[in-house]
Order: C-alpha cells, then sequence, then structure tokens
C-alpha cells in the first residue's frame, strides 16, 4: 500500500519523483491566490519569457500570471500568453505547483499548461521577452546549463539550451515531466535571501 503522506496543498494519487530540502516543517498559510504558467513547445524547442520587471523580474520563465476575478485557469493562462508573447495556442492543463515563501500567510497555487503548436509571432511587450530554447537531451537535464554552456548571451547559429541558473529554483525537477508529457504536481517552500529566492523544503511528484 502506498504510504506517501503529501504536502499540504497538494492531493489525488502522486508518486514522487523528487524530494528534499530542510528536515523542517512545511510553512502554514490562511489564503491561497491563484495563477497560471503556460509553455510552448514546438518541434524540438522551448519558449520561455525573460522577465523585464515585477516579482521574479531577470529570471526566465514561462507565461502566466494572476487569474482574474469571474476567470477560469485556462481562461486566465490563454489571456496572459497573449499579453505577454503575442501568440495563442491551445493550452491543456500539465501540472500543478504550490509555493510559499517566508514571511507570507498565502500560498502561490499555479496551474500549469503547455501546448504543442501556437499562432501568431512571438514579440516582446513590456513584461516578457521571448526567446526559443534547444530540447536536446543535455540542455533539457540541464547538463549544458551546469558546465556553461549554450547561454542566451553566447550562442549563436542554433538555439541555446535551457537556462536553468536563470530560472526559479524548482523548474530544473519538473520542467523535464512537462515537455515528456507526463502530468505532475508539486510544492516547493521559499526563503529570501536579499534578491535570491531559495528553496527550503520541496517535494514533487508525477499523476498516477
Amino acid at each position: 500500500m502506498d504510504t506517501t503522506v503529501l504536502p499540504p496543498g497538494l492531493n489525488g494519487s502522486l508518486k514522487v519523483f523528487v524530494e528534499g530540502g530542510c528536515d523542517t516543517e512545511w510553512q502554514p498559510y490562511t489564503q491561497t491566490r491563484f495563477y497560471t504558467n503556460a509553455f510552448v513547445i514546438s518541434d524540438d524547442k522551448l519558449l520561455l519569457g525573460f522577465k523585464k520587471r515585477g516579482f521574479g523580474a531577470n529570471l526566465y520563465n514561462g507565461f502566466g500570471g494572476k487569474v482574474d476575478p469571474g476567470e477560469t485557469s485556462i481562461e486566465a493562462a490563454r489571456r496572459e500568453l497573449q499579453e505577454e508573447a503575442g501568440i495563442d495556442a491551445p493550452l491543456e492543463h500539465a501540472g500543478t505547483l504550490i509555493f510559499l515563501t517566508e514571511g507570507t500567510e498565502w500560498a502561490f497555487h499555479i496551474d500549469v499548461f503547455s501546448a504543442r503548436s501556437y499562432t501568431g509571432v512571438p514579440t516582446e511587450t513590456d513584461e516578457m521577452r521571448p526567446q526559443w530554447f534547444s530540447l536536446t537531451e543535455n540542455s533539457v537535464n540541464g547538463n549544458d546549463d551546469r558546465l556553461g554552456l549554450g547561454s542566451p548571451e553566447t550562442t549563436t547559429g542554433s538555439l541555446p539550451s535551457i537556462p536553468y541558473s536563470r530560472m526559479w529554483a524548482d523548474d530544473i525537477y519538473w520542467l523535464r515531466h512537462l515537455i515528456e508529457g507526463n502530468k505532475f504536481a508539486g510544492r516547493a517552500d521559499f526563503a529570501q535571501d536579499g534578491d535570491t529566492y531559495i528553496m527550503k523544503r520541496f517535494w514533487f511528484g508525477t499523476v498516477c
């Protein structure tokens, strides 16, 4: 019998694929705020956006934001993708993430979406700068990034590798599952060190 104990905020039938961090209690929370994050895959490349301002500035991420009153998550995801990247895509739900930051009493509930096609031309906006990244094995598993290869600034003539060192610290654990089409869920509790957010405790699993 599966005796997996899920972190608070997660539910359903999940099989852990990675967990770690400090041996501390999960941070309690009393409120939940709903957000979206969308990723577009086209053939052998992944579209990410460089966040130019606001929360998460100077990091690469998918495209998303807060779910407005009266919106569903999928409606918000489609709107944010159009507003931030200028494209439309047949988004499908790929996973659920719960994030908490130290000193807050509310949690980010993030519905993650993906699409394998899109219409329009990815276009830089005031908030995000879209860029395509390679989906080679060494790019997806982070080997290129760990070795300092294929960075967005130095790559010429080919697509850069996924820049995990310039993304949220949890992305390297679950992004492969999104790319491979495996549904997932997870939670990460973060502590803030200056402008940097460090994972104190994390848990990620696939949907059984």
